[in-house]
């Protein structure tokens, strides 16, 4: 990996190993800026160029360009804002466009443009950007092994006479996909497994602090699980996105068609070609006829013209049969591609929904909880209050008999006693009133 990043990254030039620039400081936490983006390529943005891995297809041969805005959109047939949404200055939704001739992918860290011919990456430090290259060449490699294989199993056939040999070699098999599908298919996969990562993570994490939560409710415990939250709420976005950008183009059998390249580049090649041979043949026509035979302008055409002319008819309607149904299988493949890796990245929105909904659970649970505990609160404090309406009864009496007023129960000796036991009883029997209305009510467990 580190082999492939000094090949990939460009060579920093002279000016560039001195620089004092504030911007290549690194702040205050320590981090260089712009981490995981080429700052060189951003420095010559303001010049007009920009750094790009570029991935052959015939080959799988990477280089690094450096070209301009202008120059892609002239090579690619791509207009401005195709553009917008690749560059790494902005953050723009997970978006797959079809065009004539190329395929716009920004999904996460993978942002490129497909063609026919070749694929144009942002040159960046990503980890995930060198694992999309080596990942695509490596499937190049091994296409064009079978490629061979391919080639060489009709001549195998005719020496062995195995037909079972000839049919597995020979044919073409129906898994197989043109370069843009298998440049999209490795754009997908690195998106699914990075967004799957992200998932298990979370989930690792989510995990044993939701469970330590419940057993121990605090400030720090609250705090973590809320910053787990929001970084789940902004993840199933993301997944969502891609998600729903798959589902698009499966429901759209327009836009799936727009995105075969090779077919395209085929059909206009054998236009352009059959174009050039027919004018060939029709000048070589015109040559050979001879100059003195006599042309009636009411004669009908020769029989040779005749027959020419429904050859072509009949040619150029098996031709446009052939190419519906090579583009509905096409299509079919895409779709095929596509479901595989909606399932996949279905599969991580339902961990990351399952993983809601258990922190939906927790939170239920924990005011549940708490409203159990206030409730205990409320049923002490009414246990209070009536304990207190109870010992209020004494100062009420204490207050009576505090009047200064003269009664013959003051010269009674026992009379104290007597007014402490009927006041004790009388606040007893009201408490026991309380506590059977509350039981009676069912305020509270008693």
């Amino acid at each position: 990996m580190a082999d492939l990043k000094e090949r990939l990254l460009p060579p920093k030039p002279a000016s560039a190993i001195n620089l004092r620039d504030a911007s290549y400081r690194p702040s205050a936490s320590g981090r260089p800026p712009f981490q995981g983006v080429d700052v060189l390529g951003l420095k010559k943005r303001g010049q007009g160029l920009r750094s790009w891995i570029r991935v052959d297809a015939a080959t799988g041969d990477s280089q690094v360009i450096e070209v301009d805005k202008f120059t892609i959109m002239r090579r690619c047939d791509l207009p401005a804002r195709d553009l917008r949404l690749l560059d790494p200055l902005f953050v723009y939704p997970s978006t797959i466009l079809g065009r004539e001739k190329a395929i716009v992918v920004n999904l996460e860290q993978i942002r490129c443009i497909i063609t026919a011919d070749e694929v144009l990456l942002l040159n960046s430090l990503d980890s995930y950007v060198l694992q999309y290259v080596v990942e695509l060449q490596r499937r190049l490699r091994v296409a064009g092994v079978g490629e061979v294989w391919q080639s060489e199993g009709p001549d195998l056939n005719r020496r062995i006479g195995n037909k079972s040999f000839g049919d597995m070699f020979g044919n073409t098999s129906p898994d197989y996909l043109p370069f843009e599908f298998r440049a999209l298919e490795v754009a997908l996969e690195a998106a699914c497994t990075f967004l799957d990562a992200q998932a298990a993570e979370l989930e690792i994490e989510a995990y044993p602090l939701l469970d330590e939560l419940t057993s121990k409710i605090s400030t720090l415990n609250l705090e973590r699980v809320r910053r787990l939250k929001s970084r789940l709420v902004a993840l199933t976005r993301r997944v969502q996105k891609v998600r729903d950008e798959i589902e698009q183009l499966m429901d759209d059998d327009g836009d799936m068609a727009e995105m075969y390249l090779t077919e395209k580049k085929r059909r206009m090649d054998s236009l352009f070609y059959g174009g050039e041979q027919s004018v060939m043949g029709y000048r070589s026509n015109d040559g050979t006829q001879s100059i003195s035979a006599p042309v009636s302008p009411v004669s009908s055409p020769p029989e040779s013209r005749r027959l020419e002319k429904t050859l072509s008819i009949a040619r150029s309607r098996h031709d446009s049969m052939r190419s519906s149904e090579s583009a509905t299988e096409n299509i079919e493949e895409l779709e095929m591609l596509l479901e595989a890796y909606f399932v996949v990245i279905d599969s991580t929105l339902n961990k990351l929904t399952s993983l809601k909904e258990y922190i939906d659970d927790t939170e239920d649970f924990i005011n549940i909880q708490l409203d159990n505990v206030r409730n205990q609160l409320i049923q002490f404090e009414l246990l209070l209050t009536t304990a207190t309406f109870v010992v209020a009864i004494f100062g009420v009496v204490a207050g009576i008999f505090g009047m200064n007023f003269m009664i013959p129960m003051f010269d009674n000796p026992s009379a104290f006693t007597w007014v402490l036991v009927i006041t004790g009883v009388t606040g007893a029997v009201i408490f026991s009133s309380f506590l059977w209305f509350f039981k009676y009510r069912r305020l509270m467990p008693l």
